[in-house]
């Protein structure tokens, strides 16, 4: 397959579409009555939907869970990994939660989040910009649906730093 035809097999998510994609999304949840006490973001890409969900709800309390799974392209762990520090939600136990990603791809990141939230908070629902049809997890907030592999804004250059320099 040509650079060309993979490209086309895309979903290309623009920075200035996404200010659009999270507005929305964030329409959704305040039409829908739901008022989170925080946002709970799943890094890395989920730092993006969260910040943007934060400032249109008007949540300030953010929280952090890093969660390893993709390695590449299409390519992925086993299993999600979580990665320390772990958020500490023993005094949540009445918190509506929020739980952000840019995408719910096979669900089984969001699957290990919410496990982790439920029984420990009074709500806990998820909010992304995409969902999958295979995803084991069906978020009650989505802005687009597709099959296709994403393009984000964030994530669609490489970085500017080699593996060269990580371990320095």
């Amino acid at each position: 397959m040509s650079e060309l035809a993979s490209q086309e097999l895309r979903e290309n998510l623009t920075w200035d579409l996404f200010g659009e994609a999270s507005r929305e999304l964030a329409t959704a949840i305040a039409d829908d009555g739901f008022r989170p006490d925080l946002i709970l973001a799943i890094a890395r890409g989920g730092l993006f939907a969260a910040g943007s969900l934060g400032y249109a709800l008007d949540v300030k309390n953010l929280h952090v869970m890093n969660v390893e799974f993709y390695t590449g392209v299409d390519q992925r762990l086993e299993m999600p990994v979580m990665l320390p520090p772990v958020p500490q939600l023993v005094d949540l136990s009445g918190a509506r939660v929020l739980i952000a990603d840019d995408v719910a791809d096979t669900g089984a990141t969001l699957e290990l989040v919410k496990q982790f939230c439920v029984g420990k908070v009074a709500d806990v629902r998820c909010a992304v910009i995409y969902e999958k049809s295979r995803s084991t997890v069906k978020c009650e907030y989505v802005w687009r649906h597709t099959d296709q592999w994403i393009n984000f804004p964030w994530s669609v250059l490489p970085p500017v730093v080699g593996t060269e320099n990580r371990d320095a």
